[in-house]
């Protein structure tokens, strides 16, 4: 069961990477910030049905770390710079909140 599911992914992922990279004509840019959606989409998957607190909490990362580099994409495709502050602080709030879930998860105070 494991196996069928993996190869349907890896068959969804090829169809997606040639449609983005091969078949659209959008801005590279554009691309990257597509697969940086389809990325977020996979790792809400993820938070929502993780098998344990420790996988939902590595995701509730790395989707910080998807989101600041959203930021810095929309930052070269529209030359806004105030995405970049956005970033920085998106950043650090993630840092904070990664640490105090994972106090909590090992049953630890804030001022531990």
């Amino acid at each position: 069961m494991k196996s069928t599911l993996f190869l349907i992914g890896i068959v969804l992922l090829v169809v997606f990477l040639a449609l983005n990279f091969g078949v659209f004509q959008i801005d590279f840019i554009a691309r990257l910030i597509n697969v940086l959606l389809i990325s977020a989409a996979l790792v809400t998957y993820r938070i929502i049905f993780g098998p344990s607190a420790a996988d939902r909490l590595v995701a509730v990362d790395i989707i910080g770390v998807l989101i600041v580099g959203l930021l810095a994409l929309l930052t070269l495709h529209t030359g806004a710079h105030f995405f970049l502050d956005i970033a920085i602080a998106w950043s650090l709030q993630s840092f904070i909140v990664s640490l105090a879930l994972a106090k909590y998860l090992e049953n630890r105070k804030i001022d531990d």
